[in-house]
């Protein structure tokens, strides 16, 4: 046994061997995970190149062709290979050697001639490579980067346990092809489903519905909506999971608006957080839908129509420089996530290929000449077969005769308003001057007489200037009443020229009075004007008239309560939209014509009491229109009600009420019998007849 062997410390040799057990055992575990090959290449290699104590390593993947691609590495930048485009050359044929031969090799380093076809170890590192297999089919190399000082027994044994570890990682390799093999007869299962589905209707609202239901389910989003082309804007059709589209809603009218963005545009958008390499007006968009829906993938791909291969150069050029417009365009959305697969890719465009074809069938198919008219048809002929037929000529018969009724048969006309009733004699009681109402003498509904008091006002300004002519008055005929003894003074003295002063100044101050007194006498009319009376007997209508008046300022002309007669005769006064006065001018000029002398009837209900009709005679119409708010143009209608008509309102089930003044009704007037069909669609004939066959014709 040599020194170096008995030096080593069996306790220190019996821990390393557990711990390539336990990396073994890991690595075991590993070929029995379901995770993504990358993730399987960043856990294996560390563990095998830490079981090796080794510089480092690389996993190649086998792609396209037989070429291989860096799949993971460890230290790779030690083998500088980087360095030397000749090295790298060299170094890629040893792999492809390995790849090919499927079996392990050791490398010494420095090894191999420039210009062996074979590969050669340009590094300073002793190569260990072992090949990774799936089944019998190798699908990778294994390269470990070892330090060259070992003897050739070490070396054997590190390529036997790198050749026993990707034997076990092949186990990883055969349940991933196992399990990819499954998804790809799943998918084809689902694409053949989505083939099927989308081409089963020529609807295009259908075949949008279905576009998007069955789209989110094979793509595997969160959201798939489909937008239709018309005229200039896009229109969104259909959303997955929602049976309605509110197409009134901010975020479906932000979306169409992102979708007629990206169609005229022409090409697809691709979101994930990103907006700095789009159009300006597609960048808005984008950014706009997004705060709405704070969705974090979102995709727009515009569906085009299959456009056949060109038979010749001047076809292709010709598609080139016109090139088929959009029919639409399919949105993808992921609301949480904004890595977007490959595989999402992948099927997004399958997905996007196979709704272009079948959304252009429907449409095309759509715009044939005629066709709901067609297609109503086709669905009507169960109607023509033998058991149904009897059915249908009863049917027909049946709709036939109400057509007939409908023009022939005759029938009350009547036009319909809302209306109030109202006393005849109605006052309206103003502020006759400016001022602040202090009192207020009466209640909602008491009875009144003519001229009692039924407020105070009090006018400030109006106080100063009284008192103030009070004080000018005073002080005036204090100096009338010292120039009399000062003139007669002047007239024993036989001063003549005080005399005319005298004089002068006296008639002066008689002018003075007289405006003064004629002052006076105005004020006291003002005065008498803050005392509010009633204009006639009658009862105030004026809801909670205190509340509403006491401390108000008013100013001259201010409505400030309305007294009606309620003890006297009524009227009701209907509002008549201006549409329909038409049909009562001419059944009140028919009347004229066949000298009757009778005015137009109305009948009314109240609302109170809807199930008792009362009748009146119109006696004035308003010659115009007058605009009040909501209702529109109308024309004030009153209607006589007799004393008969009062007693009736009044009575009741528990004795006599009295009438409330502005109690809402509902009143007909009177036109006379037009046919059923006129009577009941006059309406809609009038809006035929203005709004299109005017316009048109």
């Amino acid at each position: 046994m040599s020194s170096s062997e008995q030096s080593l410390d069996p306790q220190l040799i019996e821990q390393t061997k557990q711990q390539i057990r336990m990396l073994v055992n890991e690595i075991s575990k590993l070929a029995k995970s379901d995770m993504a090959p990358e993730e399987f290449y960043g856990e294996f290699l560390p563990r095998v190149v830490s079981a090796l104590a080794a510089v480092g390593g690389a996993v190649w993947v086998a792609e396209g062709q037989g070429r291989l691609a860096l799949g993971y590495q460890i230290n790779l930048q030690e083998t500088r290979l980087r360095d030397n485009q000749e090295d790298q050359v060299r170094h890629g044929r040893l792999l492809h050697k390995v790849f090919l031969s499927g079996e392990g090799n050791l490398v010494p380093p420095r090894s191999g001639a420039a210009d062996d076809e074979q590969g050669a170890n340009p590094t300073d590192f002793l190569l260990v490579l072992a090949p990774l297999k799936a089944a019998e089919e190798t699908v990778g190399v294994v390269e470990i980067f070892q330090r060259p000082d070992t003897r050739p027994a070490t070396q054997k044994g590190y390529l036997r346990f790198l050749v026993e570890m990707c034997d076990r990682a092949g186990e990883f390799f055969k349940s991933h092809q196992l399990r990819h093999f499954t998804d790809r007869q799943v998918l084809w299962t689902q694409l053949e489903e989505f083939t099927r589905s989308v081409h089963a209707s020529l609807h295009p609202r259908e075949t949008a519905y279905t576009i998007a239901n069955e789209g989110r389910r094979l793509i595997e989003c969160d959201r798939v909506s489909v937008a239709i082309r018309k005229g200039r804007k896009c229109l969104v059709e259909a959303v997955s999971g929602q049976d309605l589209v509110d197409k009134r809603s901010n975020t479906v009218r932000l979306l169409g608006r992102l979708a007629t963005a990206v169609v005229t545009s022409g090409e697809p958008v691709w979101y994930t957080g990103d907006t700095s390499n789009m159009a300006p007006q597609v960048e808005d968009a984008v950014q706009e839908y997004v705060d709405e829906s704070h969705s974090k993938t979102v995709a727009v791909l515009p569906l085009k129509r299959a456009v056949p291969e060109p038979d010749d150069e001047k076809e292709e050029r010709q598609q080139r420089e016109s090139p088929e417009e959009p029919i639409g365009a399919l949105i993808v959305e992921q609301i949480e996530d904004s890595r977007v697969p490959q595989r999402m890719l992948q099927r997004v465009d399958v997905v996007a290929e196979h709704s272009s074809t079948a959304l252009a069938n429907a449409l095309q198919h759509e715009n044939l000449f005629l066709m709901p008219v067609w297609r109503a048809l086709g669905r009507a002929r169960w109607v023509l077969k033998a058991r149904t037929l009897p059915k249908t000529v009863a049917i027909t018969g049946a709709i036939l005769a109400l057509l007939l009724a409908l023009v022939v048969v005759p029938w009350e006309f009547k036009m319909q308003a809302k209306g109030t009733l109202k006393p005849v004699d109605r006052y309206e009681v103003f502020a006759g001057i400016d001022g602040e109402v202090m009192e207020v003498y009466v209640e909602d509904g008491q009875k009144v007489e003519q001229g009692q008091p039924l407020a105070r006002l009090r006018n400030t300004q109006l106080d100063l200037d009284i008192e103030k002519n009070v004080g000018e008055l005073a002080t005036t005929l204090k100096r009338i009443s010292s120039i009399q003894p000062r003139l007669k003074e002047a007239e024993k003295r036989r001063d003549s020229r005080l005399q005319s002063d005298l004089m002068a100044e006296w008639d002066e101050l008689r002018g003075t009075e007289a405006n003064l007194l004629a002052q006076q006498k105005l004020y006291q009319r003002q005065a008498d004007q803050l005392e509010v009376r009633s204009p006639a007997a009658g009862q105030v209508q004026k809801w909670e008239v205190k509340n509403l008046l006491m401390r108000r300022p008013v100013q001259r002309g201010n409505v400030l309560m309305s007294i009606a007669n309620t003890e006297g005769p009524w009227e009701l006064e209907i509002l008549m939209p201006d549409k329909r006065m038409g049909h009562i001018v001419r059944a009140e000029q028919k009347k004229r014509k066949q000298d009757q002398g009778e005015a137009l009837r109305a009948e009314f209900i109240l609302a109170t009491e809807p199930n008792t009709t009362h009748v009146g005679q119109v006696k004035d119409m308003a010659e115009n229109a007058e605009p009040r708010g909501d209702e529109g143009n109308v024309v004030p209608i009153k209607v006589e009600i007799s004393e008969e008509v009062k007693k009736a309102l009044q009575a009741g089930d528990e004795g006599e009420k009295p009438l409330r003044p502005g109690a809402t009704v509902t009143a007909k007037i009177d036109c006379g019998y037009r046919p059923v069909g006129y009577v009941l669609f006059h309406e809609l004939i009038a809006f035929v007849q203005s709004k299109i066959l005017f316009r048109w014709f």
